[in-house]
């Protein structure tokens, strides 16, 4: 079937820029018939453009608040209607319906709506658009002779196809639209599912609303095509959550450097989601998946300069996280004193200071977030055929209701240390064991097979520290994200000089550990809680 040109459009859009434009075109360069609906039509109108309204066009009123004016045969059969087939033609000639082949439609701002603080359930609901993902749909469905706009940056490009194709567009283009507007259509009602699946969640806890729905609706648009992913081999891309939270990796404004890779934003993920579990001002050095370096101080750059004696080594080529604003004395110290090579810097501002110096490195990769808070949602990892879902992991358990079963009781020194270990040893691939001194992850084992092992290496990694840093290797302590299984644990750690422990407890064998820690004058505290990170 031959490309026809455009005879008639059909245009009803909630954004507006730039459609003025596009119709005087259609109407002055094509003489297509312009057809429009409601506030659309009065601003074709105000503009001079010739606009059927849509209630003369159909011969019915728009009704009910505008919530019925193009669900009409009218409309759909003249998006719908086969040209090639004769019996459409025939059922659209007998019922007085002539054909649309053009519509540009854009659709309610549900999304912006339920954004506002101040929504009310009605108000949302009222922003669920109907006619237009209808009318959106039929068009696309009958691409073979309908063009369908639904984003406004297409606007230019089917001008200038209609201009090189005598006022018709291509089939090329017309798939592609089509595709463009289910894509589209399956986001809204995307965002429509998870803002009620939110609203029913909220509810009391007698009602029947699931704490994980019987089909999970997700939408994410294409924010960028990577150079390629874990390795060479791999295509990679980016794709950003229609509702990311606004301090969230996905939001943050990228200042300077190069594209991100794919493993530049894993490790910017961990390295990001490590810092927020801080009060105070912190660091995290991270290299694949694992913080090297972590240190609370009085400030940013103090707790830089322990994050980094931590492990110097590891260090080069990582991840900076902090969660402050990040000041040029930060910037002097790993730039100019430390000449450390960083990958990526994440924080949620810059001083003007700061970001002039970091302008020195160009291929440094500096993003800024904004704000800083607590992550919140699900987190989906893909199995083969199908996804995991879960509720992010927090360190959110209150240390009043933390035990210790031991005879012995950290001292004060000794607690905080072992606070800091706990926030920090969540973030270390498990098993994981974190040997802390001084607010600072001077000893890290993780991701070994056996819990001693993991023990072993942090406790070797903080000796190596304590000797570069010229500290005496005592008054140690260590964490532990999940239960000693036997007593060999606690055995290894005291070898080493580690005087308090942190770890959930819960273990058949509990008592074997305890006892040890006794043994070794060690004291232990139980959380409660778990944290694993695989």
């Amino acid at each position: 079937m031959a490309d026809s040109p455009i005879k008639r459009a059909l245009v009803s859009v909630t954004d507006k820029g730039g459609v003025v434009e596009f119709v005087k075109a259609l109407e002055g360069e094509f003489g297509v018939e312009v057809i429009s609906t409601g506030g659309t039509a009065k601003v074709l109108a105000d503009a001079g453009v010739h606009v059927t309204n849509i209630e003369d066009y159909t011969g019915f009123p728009e009704m009910m608040g505008g919530r019925v004016k193009t669900l009409h045969p009218k409309v759909h059969g003249g998006l719908l209607c086969r040209r090639d087939d004769p019996s459409h033609m025939a059922d659209a000639k007998a019922n007085g319906i002539e054909m649309i082949d053009l519509v540009c439609v854009n659709l309610y701002e549900f999304e912006k709506t339920i954004a506002k603080p101040d929504v009310t359930f009605a108000d949302a609901i009222e922003h669920i658009d109907i006619g237009g993902p209808s009318m959106l749909r039929s068009a696309a469905k009958n691409n073979e002779s309908v063009t369908v706009v639904s984003d406004p940056t297409d606007y230019d490009a089917i001008l200038a196809e209609m201009r090189a194709n005598g006022g018709a567009t291509t089939l090329a283009t017309r798939r592609r639209l089509a595709l463009k507007v289910f894509q589209t259509t399956s986001s809204y009602d995307g965002a429509i599912a998870r803002y009620l699946e939110k609203v029913l969640s909220e509810k009391p806890a007698d009602t029947d609303a699931a704490e994980f729905p019987e089909t999970l609706a997700v939408s994410f648009s294409k924010a960028q095509d990577l150079r390629y992913g874990e390795n060479p081999q791999q295509k990679a891309a980016f794709y950003r959550q229609a509702d990311a939270p606004e301090h969230s990796l996905a939001s943050a404004r990228q200042l300077q450097g190069k594209e991100l890779s794919y493993n530049n934003f894993l490790d910017t993920d961990a390295a990001w989601a490590a810092v927020r579990e801080f009060d105070d001002p912190a660091v995290i050095i991270l290299k694949h998946q694992n913080p090297c370096g972590s240190a609370v101080a009085a400030d940013v750059t103090t707790a830089y300069d322990n994050a980094f004696a931590c492990d110097p080594v590891s260090a080069f080529g990582g991840i900076i996280a902090v969660n402050r604003e990040v000041p040029l004395s930060l910037v002097e110290h790993f730039a100019d004193v430390n000449k450390q090579f960083v990958e990526v810097l994440i924080a949620p501002s810059y001083t003007p200071e700061a970001l002039e110096r970091l302008a020195r490195r160009k291929n440094l990769r500096v993003l800024a977030t904004g704000g800083i808070d607590a992550s919140i949602g699900l987190e989906m990892r893909t199995v083969d055929g199908g996804f995991l879902v879960q509720e992010l992991d927090h360190v959110s358990e209150d240390p009043a209701t933390f035990t210790v079963p031991t005879k012995r009781k950290p001292t004060e020194a000794e607690m905080a240390d072992l606070l800091f270990a706990w926030r920090v040893c969540k973030t270390v691939k498990s098993n994981a064991i974190l040997v802390a001194k001084d607010k600072a992850g001077i000893g890290m084992g993780p991701g070994q097979p056996n819990r001693v092992d993991s023990a072993l290496i942090a406790c070797e990694r903080a000796e190596k520290s304590c000797e570069r840093m010229g500290k005496p290797v005592e008054g140690l302590v260590a964490a532990s994200d999940a239960f000693f299984p036997f007593r060999d644990n606690v055995d290894t750690l005291a070898a080493h000089g580690i005087t308090a422990i942190i770890q959930p407890g819960g273990s058949v064998r509990d008592d074997e550990s305890i006892a040890a820690c006794d043994e070794h004058g060690i004291a232990m505290v139980f959380t409660g809680a778990r944290h694993f990170r695989h």
